[in-house]
């Protein structure tokens, strides 16, 4: 990653699977047996539009959780919650998660660090997201590939028109370009609480 970048990337892993998922359930069941904890989830390809927007919904995530203010029972449900922009978790799972037809998805580590502002540490004032919470969690991510039979996708995540309508955008944005597709991956996540 280049020092340049806007920020670093999120722990997230683009994985294709063997074949087109006939039964998504399965491969979720999968996971959750083998993933180290809650903080581990898959979500669908689309739904991922940003190092930004991934960095963004987990902060939302992670103030809620230290504030004890979640709606989801878990992180992992209150992350898919946030990025589908709903405040009801049964639409979250049908809009982020994994579904019949599904060839791609990403599988997500949400980190524990910082306080109730979690980009700021407590000796400094500046913001700043730890550079190393991707490669960190890469033997991890690479272990579940295993269990799921999925190879790595060398593609970070790009906001696509497509990924805003299955997260339940409706407003037309076919010839948007990547900033202002970018930008309604975030007020559409900012939703999550005003929706029903």
């Amino acid at each position: 990653m280049a020092e340049d970048h806007r920020v670093p990337w999120f722990p997230a892993w683009g994985i294709r699977f063997p074949e087109t998922l006939d039964d998504p359930q399965f491969v979720i069941s999968t996971f959750n047996e083998w993933r180290p904890s809650e903080r581990w989830l898959l979500i669908s390809f689309s739904a991922a539009a940003s190092e930004v927007h991934l960095w963004t919904v987990w902060h939302a995530l992670r103030r809620r959780e230290l504030r004890n203010s979640m709606i989801g029972n878990s992180v992992d449900t209150e992350f898919l919650r946030l990025i589908s922009g709903t405040h009801q978790i049964r639409t979250a799972f049908e809009r982020a998660g994994l579904s019949k037809g599904d060839k791609t998805a990403w599988i997500v580590y949400l980190p524990e660090f910082g306080g109730e502002n979690p980009f700021i540490s407590e000796e400094e004032t500046t913001l700043e997201i730890p550079r190393e919470s991707f490669n960190d969690s890469t033997q991890e991510a690479e272990r579940l590939m295993l269990h799921l039979k999925a190879n790595l996708v060398a593609q970070r995540p790009i906001p696509t028109s497509a990924g805003l309508q299955r997260l339940g955008h409706e407003i037309d944005m076919d010839n948007s370009g990547p900033l202002e597709l970018e930008s309604a991956f975030l007020l559409h996540a900012a939703m999550a609480d005003m929706s029903s």
